[in-house]
């Protein structure tokens, strides 16, 4: 019967479900040799093309779901490569056996704060689905007076570009003098620059911004920029067990690449 190839590759973590979804519908994705469409399976021993690169569907050996809470420093993008050759916040990761580290959400160049990154693409893809509503809090220092009726405005809703967005909280910080205050604010939503965009709906810029918290985890007090702490096995079940996972089954699969001379190699052992 085999697995969806969305699960697999997010298995493997390639990505996450909703682009893996993309590269299949785009004509990216090629099951033994022919192009794949959504809702195909594969099983054991089934060779995959993905953007070209060659891999064969083995049987998990079960890695551990592992979470990294990344400090994330100004300067840094959370894209993995980048054509200007700027520096990621994949440089300094932990090496992995197989797979590679999903960041859970972005952060732009000039933001800094909590950035939650995991080895598993189920994982990730459930922290990030909008149906989990998970809460992302801010604190954010704004340049420019801010009156009750624009934290109305901001709570009930505006119209951005690409729809309507409002926060969920916003909370004045006593911090700041004059026209520059701190606030908190959260949103459930993972929309590009969305924390910035809402406040530049009310003509006020925003100066400093720092994500403190994604849904159950919070920045520690005493975690360093660009420092990286991996979160305890339990608290990883629990952070899981928040996204709807249950614990991870041995019977899944996933993907390994194959060097393109192998998997000729293996065509000819199979006539």
């Amino acid at each position: 019967m085999g697995e969806r190839l969305q699960k697999i590759l997010a298995n493997t973590g390639l990505g996450s479900r909703r682009e893996l979804e993309r590269w299949i519908a785009d004509g990216e994705v090629r099951l033994n040799g022919t192009l794949a469409k959504l809702g195909d399976r594969a099983a054991l021993d089934d060779d995959l093309t993905v953007k070209g690169r060659f891999y064969k569907v083995v049987a998990d050996d079960v890695q551990p779901r592992r979470v990294l809470v990344y400090h994330k420093p100004i300067g840094e993008i959370t894209t993995r490569d980048d054509p200007e050759k700027r520096r990621t916040v994949f440089d300094a990761l932990p090496r992995l056996h197989h797979g590679r580290w999903i960041a859970v959400g972005r952060l732009d160049i000039n933001t800094l704060g909590l950035l939650l990154l995991t080895n598993d693409g189920e994982l990730a893809n459930a922290l990030m689905h909008p149906s989990g509503e998970f809460e992302r809090q801010y604190a954010v220092r704004i340049n420019g007076t801010v009156s009750p009726e624009i934290i109305d405005r901001l709570l009930t809703g505006v119209e951005l570009e690409d729809g309507p967005a409002k926060f969920e909280r916003v909370f004045a910080d006593p911090k700041g003098e004059g026209s520059n205050h701190w606030f908190r604010v959260s949103v459930k939503e993972g929309r590009n620059r969305l924390v910035r965009r809402l406040w530049e709906s009310q003509e006020l810029q925003v100066s400093r911004l720092i994500r403190t918290r994604y849904g159950p985890v919070s920045l520690p007090r005493w975690l360093a920029r660009g420092k990286i702490h991996e979160m305890p096995p339990g608290e990883v079940v629990e952070l899981a067990s928040a996204a709807g996972l249950a614990a991870k089954v041995t019977d899944r699969l996933r993907l390994i690449p194959v060097h393109p001379r192998h998997k000729r190699k293996a065509r000819m052992r199979r006539r």
